[in-house]
């Protein structure tokens, strides 16, 4: 086949070379109370803040809230929509800003994950027991890390020592739906060494999953009235070490195991294993130079039963690694680097193929320029299957005062089409095209004594969508093949806030979108089924000496479960509160109530949702 067609690869160079030499020229800027420090959207630890629009989630954040799961974790954060097939650790998925769960891109300490077939990851399987904090970068970054990242990318930090010494702790939680949940890790710090090792267990016997239709086959396609229970296992070891001022490594695993039983005419429980693995060297000879070699690999397996026995199963592996610089200072930093990366499957479904290759050249640059801020990267991917794609961003801030920023943003992004897509015997295209986006972004923020806030508009233009075609056939494929043939809009307003009023700590999110349809047919102008329109969220908190209290209140407004918007799901909002209590700086005792008024409301039809639960827990964390 032909490779897809680009921009000039020239252009590219000329581009990168600009990229590379600017750091010598910028002047330098007195520091900024707006930038936002995240790894995730700079892929650098250096050099001034991005201006794209995060998030981050603190592990204080994942205390203080007790979610039941990652999924329930990121519900209701800007721009973040989740959908759910029927309680914890079923199959669960996020929308952020509006695209689909296969373009936002999902990291785990520095390395990608997901099903190479699916195009998914398995968000509902990471226990937020083993998480340190979540970093959320808003819109198209594939100019950074390459395929997936068209609405954002999603970065998980394992838990690591935060301070010098040993650092023990356990937790034990009891709740409804026979829930158990359990946790134990010891980090620790002398020196240059530093490690941690930490384990959980997850157990809970859940509810009915799904009331499925079997005469239309509608969602699951069966009537099973049991409980859908699910047990996770897992564990996360790392280690690191500071050789001298210039030299540092570490090594990190993680290994998730889970039994998850679901309702299904095909299957109904299957077995699964996460496992990340990575390993990172720095050599920074120079206060202006830093050198990192990264190297990662996620394998993604599943088996599948039927209550007759076996079914079948796909193991996926994803390999990378990257080799970068940064050069520069703290208010003018270029980037540059190589990545490489092989996609891989074990099935007993003969793929016509199961591997391929990718290699990038990316570069990135941001400069501070007294009250002015610029960032420009760009990255040439080469992909063994549809061959060279090329992508870009700028972004533009300027500060209107020490405390109100503007800031401007364009990008563009792609997502490779999967193993299924490709190679899926009798229903697949191995000629396909990657998606693409072209994203356009304007914000205001602002950073005073009282609080933080930010509203961030934006418009995605998506094209070559990858949908089923029927009149596309081809002897191998003759009921039907994938094709790039549909095109959406996705315009959207996001706002936050952060401030104490009257002693309680508010943080409140809103966000108002558009997703369309602009594929010419009977379904132009449909909204994209299972994206709510508004999604809205406020946590309050507030302590008193040694008791704390806090409520949450999540709401999604309607949505569609198909592409024809004729299946309609109502809005809903849920209410929790939560109360500790601290006996000593040791322990803590909390009382979660999620769902308090009983609400029953659907984010996938046919699939039902956790009503009201209570959750003790006991932790044990010793402070340094």
């Amino acid at each position: 086949m032909q490779p897809h067609k680009n921009p000039s690869r020239r252009a590219l160079v000329v581009a990168l070379a600009l990229v590379t030499s600017s750091s010598a020229f910028a002047q330098q800027a007195d520091d900024s109370t707006l930038g936002t420090v995240s790894v995730t959207a700079t892929r650098s630890e250096r050099g001034p803040a991005s201006l794209a629009a995060s998030t981050t989630i603190t592990r204080a954040d994942i205390e203080r809230l007790q979610p039941s799961s990652l999924p329930e974790l990121l519900r209701g954060q800007p721009g973040l929509a989740i959908y759910n097939q029927g309680g914890e650790g079923k199959l669960s998925a996020v929308f952020l800003r509006g695209t689909s769960p296969g373009q936002v891109l999902v990291m785990i300490d520095g390395v990608k994950i997901g099903s190479v077939s699916a195009g998914m990851s398995a968000l509902q399987d990471i226990p937020v027991a083993q998480i340190e904090r979540v970093e959320i970068v808003r819109g198209p970054m594939s100019s950074l890390y390459g395929s997936e990242a068209i609405g954002g990318v999603i970065q998980i930090f394992t838990r690591r020592p935060q301070a010098d010494g040993v650092s023990p702790h356990v937790g034990v939680a009891l709740g409804t739906y026979d829930t158990l949940k359990s946790d134990a890790g010891l980090d620790g710090r002398r020196g240059g060494f530093w490690y941690s090792a930490n384990v959980a267990y997850d157990r809970t016997r859940g509810f009915n999953a799904c009331n499925g239709d079997p005469v239309t086959f509608a969602g699951c396609g069966v009537i099973e009235p049991d409980r859908d229970g699910y047990i996770n296992r897992s564990a996360n070891v790392a280690l690191g070490y500071r050789f001298n001022e210039a030299w540092k490594a570490d090594a990190r695993v993680m290994r998730i195991q889970g039994d998850n039983k679901y309702d299904g005419s095909w299957a109904n429980r299957s077995t699964i294993v996460q496992q990340v693995a990575g390993a990172h060297v720095q050599y920074a000879p120079l206060q202006w130079l830093a050198i990192d070699l990264n190297a990662g690999r996620n394998d993604d397996q599943a088996k599948n039963y039927s209550p007759y026995g076996f079914v079948g199963f796909i193991n996926t592996r994803r390999d990378s690694a990257s080799l970068k610089a940064d050069i520069g200072t703290r208010t003018d930093l270029a980037t540059v680097g190589i990545d490489w990366q092989r996609d891989s499957l074990v099935s007993d479904t003969p793929y016509d193929a199961t591997r391929r290759n990718t290699h990038a050249l990316f570069a990135d640059w941001r400069g501070d320029f007294g009250s002015q801020h610029l960032q420009l990267g760009a990255r040439h991917e080469d992909n063994s299957q549809f061959g060279t794609h090329d992508t870009g961003h700028v972004a533009w801030g300027w500060d209107l005062t020490k405390a109100l920023r503007m800031s401007a943003n364009y990008g563009t992004a792609f997502r490779a089409p999967t193993f299924n897509d490709l190679y899926y015997p009798g229903f697949s295209n191995p000629n396909l095209r990657p998606e693409t986006s072209r994203s356009i972004e304007l914000g205001v923020d602002g950073s005073h004594d009282w609080g933080r806030w930010g509203v961030h508009a934006y418009r995605n233009e998506l094209r070559d969508l990858i949908a089923f075609n029927p009149f596309l056939t081809s002897p191998s494929s003759p009921w039907g093949m994938p094709d790039n043939i549909q095109r959406a809009r996705i315009n959207g307003v996001e706002a936050t806030l952060g401030t104490t009023l009257a002693k309680w700590d508010i943080n409140a999110t809103a966000s108002v979108l558009d997703p369309r349809n602009k594929t010419p047919g009977s379904a132009y102008d449909n909204l994209l089924n299972r994206r709510p329109q508004r999604i809205a969220r406020i946590d309050a908190d507030r302590s008193f000496g040694q008791w704390s209290v806090g409520a949450s209140i999540n709401g999604a407004s309607h949505r569609f479960d198909d592409p024809a918007n004729r299946v309609r799901m109502g809005g809903y909002a849920t209410s929790d509160l939560r109360v500790a209590y601290r006996p000593d700086a040791a322990w803590t005792l909390q009382l979660t109530a999620q769902n308090i008024f009983d609400k029953a409301y659907e984010t996938a039809r046919w699939y039902n949702q956790a009503g009201r639960t209570l959750m003790f827990s006991v932790r044990w964390q010793p402070k340094q």
